[in-house]
């Protein structure tokens, strides 16, 4: 997402108004430039960060998160929201466990975890486009709803004893320090970067992101488009449980807790405006990057998990105040 036309310092010389200052103002870059500098912190702050498996652990702090906000960051552009990702994770992550108990293997559980995530989504799609309820509401509803689900399956108990083969997901490598949850990362990455910026389908999502009732009288079939992408979310949200849960190695009601927080101010970071209508992939990636960094070097500090909270909630305002502050100068300026 490029800063809008009339913002643009006026240090930057006039030659740059072309694709160059296009892209020396694109808030892809600018994430860039800070994901470096806050590389070269932590690296200078800690002898330990450089190290080729304290980087791949680095990894572990927003692959996760990252597949479910390649979906949210589609969802948001059409202008909805679901709040209830972390939640998913949780009642697919108690629903492997179930499984587990029964007997089943690795084929099963992962089937579990993907198909409980897409009926999630089928649920809380239906809310949104069949019913007409505000998607903030109804996945704020099914958020209590699947957790608390899984509250009343495990209580304060876990479920443990998954197969050395479902760890694969969550603690394997490919390669070297390339862990396997990387390279699904970078898969889901380019499949949804191609889908949004690539297909008519994505091109339909920035046109009901700007206006839904124009897009349905240009021929879009605006709710089917909005099921879609509901059911992309599940069904990340069941990918992640399902790499979650292999990591951990075990299941508790509590997994995930606070993730919703973490993948919306990732997405909004990543350039996505909360209103619709705009935002990329790329800058989603380079968002989950910079938090990734920042969670992995402040843990490396000993700084407290609450101070990593009151950092995330204080980054998401930012990052949605700023450009209205910005509109708000420029208006002064005008006037």
């Amino acid at each position: 997402m490029s800063l809008a036309e009339g913002t643009r310092p006026r240090h930057i010389p006039d030659r740059l108004s072309g694709r160059m200052g296009h892209a020396l103002r694109s808030w892809e870059l600018l994430l860039l430039l800070v994901g470096v500098a806050i590389f070269v912190a932590n690296s200078l702050l800690s002898p330990y960060f450089l190290s080729p498996w304290n980087l791949s652990d680095a990894t572990f702090n927003f692959t996760e998160k990252a597949m479910i906000a390649f979906a949210v960051a589609m969802l948001i552009i059409a202008g909805e929201i679901d709040l209830s990702v972390a939640a998913i994770i949780a009642l697919a992550s108690t629903l492997m466990g179930l499984a587990l108990q029964h007997g089943a293997g690795t084929p099963v559980l992962v089937g579990v975890g993907l198909l409980t995530g897409l009926l999630c989504g089928l649920v809380n799609g239906t809310l949104v486009t069949r019913l007409g309820l505000p998607s903030i509401v109804a996945t704020i509803g099914t958020m209590s709803l699947y957790r608390g689900i899984s509250y009343i399956v495990l209580g304060d108990e876990a479920f443990n004893g998954y197969p050395a083969s479902f760890a694969l997901f969550g603690q394997g490598y490919a390669w070297w320090v390339i862990s396997w949850e990387l390279v699904i990362f970078a898969v889901l990455a380019v499949a949804f970067g191609v889908l949004l910026h690539r297909t008519n389908f994505g091109r339909q999502v920035y046109v009901i992101g700007n206006n839904d009732t124009a897009a349905a009288f240009s021929g879009v079939r605006v709710q089917r488009v909005k099921m879609i992408l509901f059911l992309l979310t599940g069904l990340m949200s069941g990918v992640a449980a399902v790499c979650l849960t292999s990591r951990l190695g075990s299941t508790r009601p509590s997994i995930a807790q606070g993730w919703e927080l973490e993948i919306v101010t990732m997405v909004v970071l990543g350039g996505v405006s909360i209103l619709g209508g705009s935002g990329s992939i790329l800058g989603v990636v380079l968002a989950a990057l910079v938090m990734g960094m920042v969670t992995f070097g402040l843990g490396l500090l000993n700084v407290p998990g609450i101070v990593m909270s009151v950092f995330i909630g204080a980054l998401l305002i930012g990052v949605i105040a700023i450009p209205r502050l910005i509109r708000l100068a420029r208006t002064g300026r005008a006037a």
